[in-house]
């Protein structure tokens, strides 16, 4: 039995290097979108970007700070936020920013029966909006002054239904703070690498944009609004059915949006179990695999960990520790050499010698978080779901 869980796991982490080279390659074959001349936006494009926000009075205020110096041209693009039923100030500090181009719209579900509160305040946005172009983030995130003139250029240019854009996650410098903004590139990596090679959906909707017409061909959320996560992979997953060549990655460093870390572990957890919770939700099956090759890695790690210290065995005059360490040592270098590339296009490459420090930890919140997302239940915003 012992020899059978080291020849598996080898064999599994020779598939894992293997699909981890294959991802780097595909990100270094994506171009970098870069404006010139020949280029140039027709600033014809009405934008209207759609942020869900409940209990951000900390982040708001930075949000439309942040949308307000944008260099895209002010009578072409507004901002919508839906208050989803806040108890903090964020309403009122929104309500110091109204203008005809900053809305306020309150979502009222109190009287109904749902679990998708991000999605059904999307989805009001959306349709009390006025742009050809939708564009989802969320309320503690910051983008640069030239995020909506780059995404409005790359659709003129391209004109695809949906356009996944990169996010990074704030180094704060503390342990947990690193560990997210490391292990979310990977996770971007992937999802660029992913989109371009048309191998399976992956986005995020703190940095997502479609076309209003395509949402609204597809029925929205309609289909997934009882699931209460899955705003932008899901939406996602529908739209790639009609039109899976027509979803475009755009990488570009003027389209880097910067998200807040977790502030506590609990936090932090918990969040990864509401992004596993949709795993078996996707319609996108060719993702499946993937998810399940992870996850596996990560489990047989743990348990030849346990073996080798409750048990004596021994393979080829080689412990299970020292097996142990070999495939560890095997799955860091891989991880490393994906990220790479990665690292240099968020500007992070420092952080690197940071990761093999961090592999217990991924090791252990990989398998937590794939358990609860499947078996347990979360917490959003204060809302228990599952």
């Amino acid at each position: 039995m012992s020899l059978f869980i080291l020849l598996f796991t080898a064999l599994l982490m020779v598939g894992y290097m293997l699909l981890l080279f294959h991802y780097r390659k595909s990100w270094q074959t994506i171009p970098d979108f870069i404006i010139t001349e020949n280029k140039e936006t027709r600033n014809s494009t009405f934008i209207s970007v759609i942020v869900a926000a409940r209990n951000e009075e900390n982040n708001i205020g930075k949000l439309i700070d942040a949308i307000k110096k944008q260099n895209y041209p002010s009578h072409l693009f507004e901002l919508i936020i839906v208050d989803d039923h806040s108890t903090d100030r964020t309403a009122e500090i929104i309500k110091s920013f109204l203008s005809n181009q900053i809305q306020l719209i309150s979502l009222r579900l109190a009287d109904k029966v749902t679990v998708a509160y991000k999605k059904a305040a999307i989805d009001i946005g959306i349709k009390n909006s006025k742009g050809d172009l939708i564009i989802t983030t969320d309320a503690d995130c910051i983008m640069s002054e030239n995020w909506l003139s780059t995404i409005a250029a790359f659709y003129e240019l391209h004109h695809p239904k949906m356009m996944v854009m990169p996010v990074v996650i704030k180094n704060n410098h503390s342990f947990l703070g690193l560990f997210q903004t490391l292990d979310f590139m990977s996770l971007q990596g992937i999802t660029g690498a992913a989109v371009h090679q048309k191998i399976h959906g992956m986005c995020n909707g703190a940095n997502l944009a479609y076309t209003r017409k395509v949402y609204d061909e597809v029925n929205g959320f309609e289909g997934i609004d009882h699931i209460a996560s899955g705003d932008d992979m899901l939406l996602m997953h529908k739209i790639s059915k009609k039109y899976k060549n027509e979803i475009l990655f755009l990488k570009s460093k003027n389209v880097i949006v910067e998200t807040e870390p977790e502030t506590n572990i609990a936090d932090f957890i918990n969040q990864r179990i509401r992004w596993a919770s949709k795993a078996d939700k996707y319609e996108d099956k060719s993702l499946f695999p993937v998810l399940l090759l992870v996850y596996l890695i990560n489990l047989l790690l743990v348990v030849i960990f346990i073996c080798g210290m409750v048990f004596n065995f021994e393979f080829l005059f080689l412990s299970f520790y020292f097996s142990f360490f070999l495939l560890l040592t095997a799955k860091t270098v891989a991880e490393l050499y994906f990220l790479a590339p990665i690292s240099r296009f968020f500007g992070y490459t420092k952080l690197l010698w940071w990761f093999p420090f961090f592999q217990p930890f991924h090791i252990i919140y990989t398998v937590v978080a794939g358990w609860m997302g499947k078996y347990g239940s979360y917490k959003w915003k204060g809302r228990p779901l599952k």
